[in-house]
């Protein structure tokens, strides 16, 4: 660790080094899979299960739910949030820029004419989403004008948001 590196920094440091050295090794280890699996619940509320987390995702009374956790949208952002927090102090850490604190703010526009099929011209996702990002620390505008750079290019939720996904539909087997 260098002396201004900090121990979340020479961690995250550490992670990126040994990632980087399995990959070479066997491009293979690049793949990750994630899953989640769940199943409804009463009214529209879904109970989710993703690796050891227990998840679960309401609507509020006016979608027919009971405002008991976030609705699918809400986690979406939630989602884009805590991905741009982790790979701001990964790419911090891995361009050695001094990041103390990042706070991230998220909203985006739903028309839902689009969900209730009232105009197959609307959309049913997000019309638009908008981050500010809010970066503390000792370094130069400039350096946190790349981080944000680098970030945008390499955040995987961002990505998401940013690029169509193939997605299937399957019926089990």
């Amino acid at each position: 660790m260098t002396s201004t590196q900090t121990p979340r920094d020479a961690a995250l440091s550490e992670i990126v080094t040994a990632t980087t050295r399995a990959v070479d090794a066997d491009p293979d280890n690049a793949h990750a899979l994630f899953r989640a699996t769940g199943s409804g619940g009463d009214g529209v509320r879904s109970e989710i299960r993703i690796g050891r987390h227990d998840v679960v995702v309401d609507e509020p009374p006016a979608l027919g739910g009971d405002d008991a956790a976030p609705n699918p949208v809400e986690f979406a952002l939630a989602g884009l949030l805590s991905c741009q927090v982790v790979t701001y102090r990964f790419w911090a850490a891995k361009l050695g820029i001094p990041l103390d604190d990042v706070q991230v703010d998220v909203e985006g526009d739903l028309d839902v004419r689009g969900f209730f099929g009232l105009d197959d011209g609307v959309r049913p996702g997000f019309g638009e989403v908008r981050l500010v990002v809010d970066l503390r620390g000792p370094a130069s505008d400039e350096d946190y004008r790349r981080l944000r750079e680098t970030v945008d290019a390499h955040c995987p939720v961002l990505d998401l948001f940013r690029n169509p996904t193939p997605v299937s539909t399957t019926a089990p087997a």
